[in-house]
């Protein structure tokens, strides 16, 4: 598999109501792969996300699509990167229901 594919397909994976990617907001980090999967850790900037399901999907979806499974973990984000968080999404927010800090 090719290592720069997959890594610019889990970049290119954006949030569905801002405007940037799942790891540029800190949602998706510590990723690693191993064989045929992908490990990672993704982080909440809050407790019951609404469209948890949406953004864990939109991840599988794209590297079930490269013949990948994905592994992960959950946290919930500190302080420092729920800041972090929040500065990204009032800056790149497109509008909708979907968003995690309203």
């Amino acid at each position: 598999m090719d290592f720069f594919k997959i890594i610019q397909t889990i970049e290119s994976i954006q949030h569905p109501a801002i405007s940037t990617s799942l790891v540029t907001l800190g949602i998706l980090e510590n990723i690693d792969f191993e064989d045929n999967k992908v490990k990672a850790t993704i982080a909440w900037p809050f407790d019951n996300i609404p469209i948890k399901e949406q953004l864990i999907n939109s991840v599988k979806l794209p590297l079930k699509n490269l013949g990948l499974e994905l592994e992960y973990d959950e946290r919930i984000m500190n302080e420092d990167e729920k800041t972090k968080f929040l500065e990204l999404e009032k800056k790149y927010w497109r509008g909708g229901s979907a968003g995690c800090g309203a």
